[in-house]
């Protein structure tokens, strides 16, 4: 799968639709774990924009893991706001939709 790429127009629509959501995603102290990517995933085919909420306080680190979960996820990485980022990828409506 590959990662969207996003329009400004498109970002911005997203990010105020990703204002109302709130986080389903939250990364511990362990970091990126199999267990996060495998919920994130989840969460990303049935929503298709998430809200992730990350303990890690350093900026750095936290961008960098911020990073590191689109590229894990074939997600496109909306923006970030402190500790919380949003993520898209579209549904694939093949996999929702009940075979006729």
């Amino acid at each position: 799968m590959t990662t969207p790429s996003l329009t400004g127009a498109e970002r911005r629509v997203l990010r105020s639709e990703g204002q109302l959501l709130e986080a389903s995603v939250t990364v511990g102290r362990e970091g990126v774990t199999a267990t996060v990517i495998r919920e994130l995933n989840s969460q990303l085919s049935r929503n298709g924009l998430i809200k992730v909420r990350a303990g890690e306080t350093d900026r750095k680190a936290r961008e960098a893991l911020f990073a590191e979960l689109a590229t894990l996820t074939s997600s496109a990485l909306v923006g970030t706001v402190g500790r919380t980022a949003l993520y898209y990828r579209p549904i694939d409506d093949a996999s929702q939709s009940p075979e006729q």
